[in-house]
């Protein structure tokens, strides 16, 4: 334990530092930060995926940065200061955990998961803000995310199916009702519906176990994999990708296909 508060005591002093005498660090605000923090969150995101923790470990670092980046502006301006946010988020937790600090009994992940969002919920009422369930969920999140957060923030409250086969009904209902915009070519109605119909397909991952942001950069990692074999592979025996037709391509693509599978 010595050891990491050490290390982290060395970095608030690094940023003491860095912020007084780089010119890049002293230049920045908390507006400039935040395009390069969404950069971070991603490279966090594809060690993640990758399963690389040696570069998971960088990453998290490189976002640890950034909250103490944030935080030193924030003292600069007599806002706060990395203690306070250290001290907020233990109180934070300790409170949003009451079977493990109070009375509350929660034997399942649900039942803590339900409570925590009841828990958030009073706090915006206690300081007077909108008590609206969904109030917590950014705008500026991704909108696959943000699916998925809508839909576990209003089952926190109760509003969910009441199993797997009824949400797959909506999503044959969802589908039918696209198809028939589909075939009116009413384009206003079928980007409505498909947007439906994505929902729906999110809640039906939702209740099955599948995070539906994980499956899908899944597939598109899946897929650039194997169109970068499939180029290789063109490019090897001297050919022009953008001189073959659709067929041609086929075959190279299947043969990457198969390429993985024997990997």
């Amino acid at each position: 334990m010595n050891d990491k508060l050490v290390q982290f005591e060395r970095l608030l002093n690094i940023m003491d530092v860095l912020r007084s005498k780089c010119p890049w660090d002293k230049k920045q605000t908390i507006e400039s930060l935040r395009h390069l923090t969404i950069e971070e969150t991603y490279e966090l995101c594809d060690a993640i995926i990758n399963d690389d923790l040696e570069e998971l470990k960088g990453e998290i670092g490189d976002l640890i940065l950034h909250m103490v980046f944030y935080s030193k502006i924030a003292s600069e301006r007599k806002a706060f200061d990395i203690g306070d946010v250290l001290k907020n988020l233990c109180e934070k937790l300790i409170y949003r955990h009451p079977h493990i600090y109070g009375d509350t009994k929660a034997e399942t992940e649900e039942e803590v998961k339900v409570n925590w969002e009841k828990l958030k919920l009073k706090e915006r009422g206690d300081s007077g803000k909108k008590k609206s369930v969904l109030s917590g969920v950014p705008k500026s999140m991704p909108s696959l995310v943000k699916a998925v957060r809508i839909q576990d923030k209003v089952k926190g409250v109760g509003f969910d199916w009441d199993n797997k086969d009824q949400v797959w009904e909506k999503v044959q209902e969802e589908l039918h009702e696209f198809k028939n915009e589909l075939d009116k070519k009413n384009s206003v109605n079928m980007e409505q519906e498909f947007g439906d119909l994505i929902f729906s397909i999110v809640n039906y991952a939702r209740f099955i176990g599948i995070n539906p942001e994980n499956a899908l950069e899944k597939t598109n990692k899946k897929f650039v994999d194997r169109f970068k074999k499939m180029e290789l592979r063109i490019n090897e025996e001297g050919k022009d990708l953008k001189q073959m037709n659709l067929e041609e391509m086929n075959r190279y693509w299947n043969a990457a296909k198969q390429l993985k599978k024997t990997e």
